[in-house]
């Protein structure tokens, strides 16, 4: 198939392919016009792209890992440190949806009153490491007369 299909296959421009190709990622045959010519197993390893892509893999990386000269100590090196990293943007991603459904579901007006939603949020600002106050309830601020923003401070 050509570019314009297989690019259309998986909601892609062309120029994605092309760059793709200029990376090393792909290495499509040519026809006698010169012209690409994609296979099953081009688009095989579009797919794949992709997925490591949706993981937060970059092209570079992608490349290490569907390179067949690599060497597959390396490659499962590099594959532990980017799970690893995956498993951690989940988790802060786990902890930002827990955070909207509290939201969400929380039976006070005021955001600021709700225990539980300042109990996450506090959560939050400690992941750091480092020491950070808690925050008071905004009524109990001396001297504040400022309206609700939503979200505490």
């Amino acid at each position: 198939m050509g570019i314009g299909a297989l690019a259309r296959r998986f909601g892609l421009a062309t120029h994605v392919l092309r760059h793709w190709e200029s990376k090393g990622l792909l290495g499509p045959e040519r026809d006698t016009a010169g012209r690409r010519r994609y296979g099953d197993e081009d688009a095989a390893r579009v797919a794949v792209i992709l997925r490591a892509k949706e993981a937060g893999l970059g092209l570079e990386t992608i490349r290490r890992l569907v390179d067949p000269a690599d060497d597959t100590r390396d490659r499962r090196e590099v594959l532990r440190t980017e799970a690893q990293a995956l498993r951690a943007r989940i988790a802060a991603a786990q902890a930002a949806l827990d955070l909207l459904d509290c939201a969400i579901d929380c039976p006070h007006e005021d955001l600021d009153t709700c225990p539980t939603f300042r109990r996450m949020v506090t959560e939050r600002m400690t992941a750091g490491g480092g020491d950070v106050p808690q925050v008071p309830p905004r009524a109990a601020r001396a001297g504040t007369r400022q309206r609700s923003r939503g979200f505490l401070p």
